[in-house]
């Protein structure tokens, strides 16, 4: 740094530690200018918020969040959605045992019906994020990242040089009491005045600019507005045709002929009978026959078998009841950075440790990491 440029950062920290524990008075600025910088503060406060507030509507779920944060960083700002929407994963969900259950089944048929319903749905949320990305969040982030930044620039540069000029101005003072006629700074107060006044007319213009810039800003929350009305009423038709098929489809299954149903006795299935107590056959003849007639016995012996040992219930496995500190797994949680725990969906968990709000360290399997706080219900909690 030059000599010239240390004395001006040593000038400007004199007058910053004169006024704030001397009580020196610095040059004061006018009411319209600090009635600006309040304004521009609460919007630097506001757009901040707002995009944080959009992306945690778009997407609620705060691990997806990272996890499209992270895919956004890596693969840059391509269009390629990174996460599913939920409304896609159990449209797919239905389609699958829809297709299970087979042609003839109509509960399948209208599963499969449900399921590319959601499915369009989930494109319908797709499109939506990339409305309000491009119409909303984009011109929100150039307002943040640019206009504001540029603004709150000279801001900064005006308040150095104005420490800078106010320094100058009371050692000339000081030194004009001491040696009346001085005039050896003059100079340097002169050129420190012109680079302040220049800074205040750069940072009060910015500021008047960004103020008078409403026409923009409403235009950009109108876009989001029409963003989501277009968003809803594009859910509501395909709701609405999704309902009207169904109650169709449950109609043509209510008025469907119903075939009897008659259980085969168990004679008639050519399994053999096995003697336990709960149903004692009956020995004539040397033929065992189920309580029924002798045309259905089944098999015949000459000596009467043993009886089998009543059977024995097997004791339940053990649950959470008398386990350690334990959760259970609400989703899959697949790790993406070295020491994570992964698990899946009901998957009970030792917990070993609260790392902070929003994480956990547990063992599953042999294997001790960290997994996030949403992902898991608390059977037994920590200590």
């Amino acid at each position: 740094m030059a000599f010239a440029g240390l004395k001006k950062q040593i000038n400007k920290a004199n007058q910053y530690v004169s006024e704030k524990i001397g009580g020196a008075e610095g040059t004061k600025f006018t009411e319209e200018y600090m009635e600006m910088e309040r304004k521009i503060d609460l919007t630097n406060e506001l757009v901040e918020e707002l995009i944080v507030k959009t992306k945690e509507y778009l997407q609620p779920n705060p691990a997806s969040r990272a996890k499209l944060m992270v895919s956004t960083k890596l693969r840059g700002t391509g269009k390629t959605h990174a996460y599913p929407q939920p409304e896609g994963v159990l449209g797919e969900t239905m389609v699958k045992y829809g297709g299970d259950l087979g042609e003839e089944s109509p509960f399948g048929q209208s599963l499969i019906e449900a399921g590319e319903s959601l499915k369009q749905l989930a494109d319908i949320k797709y499109a939506l994020e990339d409305n309000v990305k491009q119409n909303f969040l984009e011109p929100l982030t150039q307002l943040q990242t640019k206009d504001l930044k540029d603004v709150l620039h000279h801001r900064k540069k005006l308040q150095g040089r104005r420490l800078d000029y106010d320094c100058k101005k009371r050692k000339q003072i000081r030194a004009s009491a001491l040696h009346p006629g001085a005039h050896a700074t003059e100079d340097d107060i002169k050129l420190a005045e012109d680079k302040f006044e220049e800074s205040f007319n750069l940072a009060s213009m910015g500021m008047f600019n960004l103020l008078e810039n409403d026409v923009e800003q409403i235009s950009q929350l109108a876009a989001l507005a029409e963003a989501f009305c277009e968003y809803h009423q594009q859910c509501a038709e395909v709701l609405q045709s999704l309902t009207e098929r169904l109650l169709e489809q449950k109609a043509e299954a209510a008025s469907r002929e119903r075939q009897p149903y008659e259980p085969k006795k168990l004679c008639e299935l050519n399994l053999p009978v096995m003697h336990d107590d709960i149903s004692p056959m009956v020995e004539s003849g040397g033929a065992f026959y189920n309580g029924g007639p002798a045309h259905c016995a089944l098999f015949t012996t000459g000596a009467p078998a043993s009886p089998l040992p009543s059977p024995v219930r097997s004791p339940a496995r053990g649950g959470p009841n008398g386990r350690g500190p334990c959760c259970r797994a609400l989703y899959d949680f697949d790790p993406e950075n070295e020491g994570e725990l992964g698990f899946r969906e009901g998957d009970l968990v030792t917990l070993v440790r609260r790392v902070d709000d929003n994480w956990f360290e547990g063992s599953h399997d042999g294997r001790t990491g960290l997994f996030p706080v949403n992902y898991v219900e608390v059977v037994v909690p920590l200590p």
